[in-house]
């Protein structure tokens, strides 16, 4: 079972306690607390004698992942594309986006949106799509 490590590492050092003086506290071998607060693992058994040496709930040792933010980079990309509004009422060829889309992905963007601006504006007529795109910044 996970241990957050690092609060038994801060609750000992509060108490002035070597890793030795623990285990004599706690009933835990020498080599156990080392391997606790190294590996940041132990058996329920462990959690419960070093929650009573410290005298508090063994819930509080449990492991908190904190949440990551994910942080993402956009990009647009214009599309050119000529369509009035009359042909549009027929049946508009749209351009055939499977190249750049497949391009985009494989460098690691994802479509997130397409806007046709001059639509936006009231245009009669639309001359580009706008693609924008988002990928995952590392942190």
């Amino acid at each position: 079972m996970n241990i957050n490590s690092a609060l038994v590492k801060q609750l000992r050092s509060e108490k002035f306690w070597s890793q030795e003086e623990l285990a004599i506290a706690s009933g835990l071998n020498l080599r156990t607390v080392q391997r606790i607060e190294k590996e940041a693992t132990a058996s329920l058994q462990s959690k419960k004698a070093l929650a009573g040496a410290f005298g508090i709930a063994v819930k509080d040792l449990e492991y908190q992942e904190s949440p990551t933010l994910q942080t993402y980079e956009y990009k647009t990309l214009d599309i050119e594309w000529k369509s009035t509004f009359l042909s549009s009422l027929k049946a508009p060829r749209l351009p055939d986006l499977t190249p750049t889309l497949n391009k985009e992905g494989q460098e690691g963007w994802r479509l997130v949106q397409i806007i046709l601006p001059e639509l936006l504006l009231g245009a009669k007529s639309v001359e580009k799509l706008v693609a924008i795109f988002e990928r995952p910044i590392s942190n």
